[in-house]
Parts: structure tokens; C-alpha cells; sequence
């Protein structure tokens, strides 16, 4: 099931299903999006995985946090952030997410 995915005129939202959510830094490099990405990915999945383990699953939706706070879709909104607190939010996240 593909859902619709509208944008808004200011590039800063998508609306899915009438829900608002925030898009991620569109300045991040190509291959600091797909590292993000990839712990997101991990991280969501470990949710999944680690059901009915509290400790597990908490640690994974850190992780989720993390990973999402470097894309800047969480934390401060990345269109009020100048390019180095964007390169610092990024760095930061990533170095707490490990390789």
C-alpha cells in the first residue's frame, strides 16, 4: 500500500494521511543522510525485534531518536539552525550512533 506524501510549499513539512511531519535537513550530504538512514533502519527494526524486553526496546527507540535528531526531523527545527549548528547536530548524532 503506497500512501499519499503531500509537501508543502516551504519544503519544511510532509503531510501523510492528514498528519503533519517534519522533512529532514534537505543540506545534509548524500552520504550523511544514508548512514542516518541505515541506523534508523536498525534502530526501527530493533523495536520490532525486542517486543516484550523493555530495556531492549528502550534502547531502540534511543537509538530511533538519535537517528532522527541527526536527520532533523526532531530536536530544533533545522530551518533554525545556522550550517554549523546543522554540521554539529549531524556529527553529534552519528558519533553517538557508533560506525
Amino acid at each position: 500500500m503506497t500512501r499519499e506524501v503531500e509537501h508543502t510549499e516551504d519544503g519544511r513539512w510532509i503531510v501523510v494521511d492528514g498528519r503533519r511531519w517534519r522533512t529532514a535537513d534537505p543540506t545534509l550530504p548524500d552520504d550523511v543522510r544514508a548512514r542516518l538512514l541505515h541506523h534508523l533502519g536498525v534502530a526501527r527494526s530493533a523495536v520490532r525485534t525486542h517486543r516484550g524486553d523493555d530495556d531492549a526496546v528502550a534502547a531502540a527507540r534511543a537509538r530511533v531518536q538519535l537517528a532522527k535528531t541527526g536527520l532533523g526531523e526532531r530536536g530544533t527545527a533545522w530551518w533554525d539552525q545556522d550550517d554549523a549548528e546543522r554540521r554539529a547536530r549531524w556529527e553529534s548524532a552519528l558519533a553517538a550512533l557508533g560506525p
